[in-house]
């Protein structure tokens, strides 16, 4: 990974700390300002690397720095959520045993798979809206969104490449389709299974003191159209590993030919299900594009400002956060699987996971054969702590924030930004603490 821009000390990346800032205080002491001018809030935070750049290093930089963010970073980011926001929200399941603690925690277990199988994002987008449906009878909902973060949004991607960025980034690497279900799979169970089961009680806990729900109904499902659709997103997105037609370049900067019918594809996704999905389906799912609109607008700021925050990583250990990769080494100068999984973890919760779980995996060696032979113990730790760490902030992987959108569009009270970094912590802290264990 080389870096795109010049680099001024840590200087440049105090606007990604003003947009972190941002995020995290404002929906607390002026939340009615920050639903009203988030855009604008994103949009200063990053002006304010971008004109400095300019100044310091030149217009020319600073245009290639947005460019470089927007053509290669954001948009296939971007338009990956849109089409699994679009065809998610177009698939309406009604039935089954959910809106009981047995329903629910069953929904919990069948999204840990399908994230696997289809990508966080995907099976969050599928499974939010029949979860807070048949949860409607409920006063007292924050738990089912704060689980449904942690186990769908987050760790159940831990199988596959196609579960989480991280992993398909190490697919692309090198690392064998199999290997996260080989190496992760004991790290997710010690993770997942004790949060199931508090769930369990918790949620039956506080299901004695709400009404019952309604009678169970036949489980059926409608948008199958969109299923079909999130099947090809899911093709798209392994086939643009596989398939290398070359590369072009667009007003300067380089891209992969993948990666541009890849966006092509995924656009054409979204108009199609955006054109032949019944409107009732998406008012029986209560759909609304404000989620998606507040999503596009905070990462499109994050994406800008984290830029130089990543290359400064990138940059090793001749770089300004040279001190912080050292805490990876142990005593004999060698990477430390345990260091390994809660530096690449805190990190991964604060900044974008895959480019952070990228410059881990090139601090490591980059050698796909040797990481998943004698270094195993090191791309587990490095790929657990990319994967399960998403979890602990809103920003932490992207369907965190989607979830808590929709949640809140429909009527869920969701905490602030360190509300929620306080729950998730006293949840997931200590089993982190028994992976650290099991990962060293």
């Amino acid at each position: 990974m080389q870096p795109t821009v010049p680099l001024h000390g840590l200087a440049y990346g105090l606007p990604f700390l003003a947009m972190l800032a941002a995020t995290a205080l404002f929906p607390i002491l002026a939340p009615r300002l920050w639903h009203r001018r988030m855009g604008t809030v994103a949009a200063a935070c990053s002006l304010g690397l971008l004109l400095p750049m300019a100044v310091i290093d030149g217009a020319g930089v600073a245009a290639a720095a947005l460019w470089h963010a927007t053509l290669t970073e954001y948009l296939p980011f971007v338009l990956l959520l849109l089409a699994l926001f679009t065809t998610g929200g177009g698939i309406l399941l009604r039935g089954g045993p959910s809106g009981t603690p047995v329903g629910n925690t069953s929904t919990l277990a069948l999204g840990i798979v399908l994230a696997g199988l289809m990508g966080t994002t995907g099976a969050a987008m599928v499974l939010i809206h029949p979860l807070l449906h048949a949860n409607a009878h409920r006063r007292r909902k924050l738990h089912l969104v704060l689980f449904f973060i942690i186990l769908v949004a987050n760790a159940g991607g831990a199988t596959t490449p196609l579960g989480d960025p991280p992993l398909y980034i190490g697919f692309l690497h090198g690392v064998p389709f199999l290997w996260p279900l080989r190496a992760l799979l004991v790290p997710l169970l010690l993770l997942v299974w004790p949060l199931l089961i508090g769930f369990y009680l918790l949620d039956r806990h506080l299901a004695a003191t709400e009404p019952p729900p309604a009678a169970p109904e036949p489980f059926r499902v409608r948008g199958r159209l969109n299923i079909g659709l999130i099947l090809l997103v899911v093709a798209t997105v392994l086939a643009q590993g596989v398939w290398r037609p070359g590369r072009v370049s667009i007003l300067g900067q380089d891209i992969g030919w993948e990666r541009l019918a890849g966006m092509a594809v995924l656009l054409a996704v979204t108009l199609v299900s955006v054109r032949f999905t019944p409107r009732a389906v998406r008012q029986g799912n209560d759909f609304s594009w404000h989620p998606m609109a507040e999503v596009a607008a905070l990462f499109a700021a994050l994406f800008i400002t984290v830029g130089p925050v990543l290359e400064m990583l990138a940059a090793g250990p001749s770089g300004p956060l040279a001190p912080v990769l050292r805490l990876t080494l142990d005593a004999h100068g060698q990477l430390s699987p345990l260091a390994c999984f809660w530096l690449t973890g805190v990190l991964s919760a604060f900044l974008d996971n895959a480019p952070t779980y990228l410059v881990f995996f090139q601090l490591a060696g980059a050698d796909a054969a040797r990481l998943t032979g004698e270094l195993n113990p090191v791309l587990t730790a490095i790929s657990a702590g990319s994967v399960f760490f998403g979890a602990l902030t809103y920003i932490g992987n992207a369907p965190n924030m989607m979830v808590r959108s929709i949640a809140a569009h429909r009527g869920v009270r969701m905490p602030g930004f360190f509300g929620y970094l306080g729950l998730a912590g006293a949840l997931l802290l200590p089993l982190f603490g028994l992976l650290g264990l099991v990962l060293r």
